[in-house]
């Protein structure tokens, strides 16, 4: 039995989707009006595995990828010393053996502070604007730098605290000056990170496989039939759409409505009235790795999410008019969640820590 492709239900418009070790044409525009593959000194061709759309790659034409700096970004990444105490890296929020979270229900910054919402991931945010749950960050440069200064994160007073400690390390000040000609800078800061964060991808799952007719014993009965109560039945598809199996756009599914916490979410942003309590769409690639789930990380399964969901989640009054209940029986609840395990992919596992760090 199989199905026809994601792109045929999921998404409007031609879709270039490349396969595993492809690359992105040097002159493909991205959704910025940059230049994707800009040519310029150690010019990085990314790496687009099989299922993803390369066209849909957002790398601002101010910020093209090099392999200086995208090295320069996977060295800061992991870099403990860019927090206040020298504990906390942008890398012990995002692990890969937890899809680039941390396995934690909320993250814990400096001092073990617990903040209030869980690890988003990290990898296929090249196909991504705005950025974080709540959607505060426009860019990934943006989101790259704001940790940095939050008090229960990194715990630096302002950028220039930290920048002042960074140029302490004679060896960034040295890699700053090849890569960007400058002095270490939190523009530089952000445009690294950025760019090696662009470089983690999840594609190539069992499901790509499957639905593109390249293999069709990738996945089994049971998923199949879960894939098809994925578009349908289960309408999962009203929100995790397209490639990346997410709309990009930010929902109140109700969580937190059922205690005395609400968690306001994008309304933090906007201030407008339709985003209280709504919260972005994450991507469901890589899912089973990323448990616990939702942004405050209160279900350990993926059968407690689809139950939530099959109940309509927790009525309030901002609640989306999206959900709705699904009336799954317990059958098709267990096809359902393990159609979603056939979304682990790879792409992102050649990540992998510095052996050392600028002295």
């Amino acid at each position: 039995m199989r199905f026809t492709r994601f792109s045929a239900l999921m998404f409007v418009g031609t879709m270039a989707v490349l396969g595993s070790g492809a690359t992105l044409p040097s002159d493909a525009a991205d959704s910025n009006g940059g230049a994707a593959g800009q040519a310029v000194q150690g010019e990085y061709k990314l790496q687009i595995p099989f299922g993803l759309d390369g066209d849909s790659a957002v790398i601002p034409g101010d910020n093209p990828l090099t392999k200086d700096k995208i090295e320069l970004g996977r060295m800061l990444f992991f870099d403990k010393r860019l927090s206040k105490d020298n504990t906390i890296a942008c890398a012990s929020c995002h692990l890969s053996k937890f899809a680039f979270t941390d396995g934690q229900r909320v993250s814990a910054g400096i001092r073990g502070q617990k903040g209030g919402r869980s690890a988003p991931v990290m990898f296929n945010r090249v196909f991504s604007k705005a950025q974080f749950w709540d959607g505060r960050a426009a860019t990934l440069e943006e989101q790259s730098v704001g940790p940095f200064i939050n008090p229960i994160e990194h715990g630096f007073a302002n950028h220039d605290e930290m920048i002042a400690k960074m140029k302490k390390i004679q060896g960034y000040r040295k890699l700053f000056k090849e890569v960007f000609g400058t002095d270490i800078t939190i523009d530089g800061v952000g445009k690294a990170i950025a760019s090696f964060q662009r470089t983690v991808l999840s594609g190539n799952s069992p499901a790509d496989r499957f639905d593109y007719g390249v293999d069709e014993k990738a996945i089994s009965p049971a998923a199949q039939k879960g894939l098809l109560l994925f578009r349908e039945k289960a309408r999962c598809t009203k929100c995790h759409s397209g490639f990346n199996f997410t709309d990009e756009l930010f929902h109140n599914a109700g969580i937190g409505w059922d205690t005395n916490t609400v968690d306001l979410g994008r309304y933090m942003v906007t201030t407008s009235p339709a985003d209280i309590g709504a919260f972005k769409t994450p991507t469901l690639r890589e899912i089973a790795r990323s448990a616990p789930y939702m942004h405050d990380g209160r279900f350990k399964t993926l059968e407690e999410v689809v139950n939530f969901y099959n109940q309509a989640g927790v009525k309030n009054p901002h609640q989306d008019e999206l959900i709705l209940p699904l009336d799954l029986t317990d059958q098709e609840k267990r096809d359902l969640a393990e159609f979603l395990r056939t979304l682990n992919g790879e792409g992102w596992q050649q990540v992998k820590a510095p052996t050392s760090f600028p002295k």
